[in-house]
């Protein structure tokens, strides 16, 4: 049974959730703020977190920030419609998906499955193929990453990204294909998340030996990840 974490201090909001995921099979943790969440994410080791920005005593950034200290679990941050600095905010902590509010329980239901099923094939393919490219190592037996030699933190969503554009160097990558291979659904008119997580992944992953960066966009279409020596005339 997958455990859920849900981090709320709306009563009714929490109640609805808890109710419609249990129907669905899933276990759901409810803790009413920030605080109560680290400490049921320790005693619980549940599979995904939902946060919720806005709470008492300790908020969905601060308790994102926490997390991330010492987890790479995914994680899902319920937002404010129409909130974008949030939602950028909330992305560049390291949050894997946002959802504003109010939203249907099936949309964060798709969300949840997606990130679990992102995981699930990723473990089921070749866990001993290593992936390398400049001074860049992906290990997919433990999902972890190095940068000439210093392991180097990901979230789930920045590793897909990165496993999925390094098994294509010197290809373009639309959009639309990162979003359905990496997030795991089709890109929306106005979703950040793609170009966040890629902004993410070029902060963490540095630039090629020659002062460029790894990661280039191809304006109107999406991006490519750069070998070194072999540039493009696309950009």
């Amino acid at each position: 049974m997958v455990k859920l974490l849900l981090a709320d201090d709306d009563a009714r909001l929490s109640e609805l959730i808890k109710e419609y995921f249990n129907g669905e099979g899933y276990d759901v943790i409810h803790a009413w703020n920030g605080r109560e969440a680290i400490e049921l994410l320790n005693q619980s080791s549940p599979d995904v977190v939902i946060l919720d920005v806005m709470m008492p005593e300790l908020d969905g950034f601060e308790t994102l920030k926490q997390i991330r200290v010492k987890s790479k679990i995914p994680v899902i941050m319920l937002t404010a419609k129409g909130d974008d600095i949030d939602r950028i905010l909330g992305l560049e902590m390291g949050a894997d998906d946002y959802l504003s509010k109010p939203f249907n329980p099936r949309e964060l239901l798709a969300r949840i499955k997606a990130i679990l099923r992102r995981s699930s094939n990723e473990k089921a393919e070749d866990s001993t193929g290593d992936m390398e490219l400049d001074g860049l190592l992906l290990r997919r037996k433990d999902r972890s990453v190095f940068l000439e030699g210093e392991l180097i933190e990901l979230t789930t969503s920045e590793y897909t990204l990165l496993e999925c554009m390094l098994s294509l160097p010197g290809q373009v990558l639309t959009k639309q294909e990162l979003s359905e291979k990496a997030l795991g659904r089709k890109l929306t008119l106005y979703d950040r998340s793609l170009d966040m997580h890629i902004s993410n992944l070029r902060k963490k992953i540095g630039l090629l030996p020659d002062g460029e960066p790894r990661i280039k966009t191809v304006r109107g279409v999406g991006y490519i990840f750069v070998e070194h020596g072999k540039g493009t005339s696309l950009l």
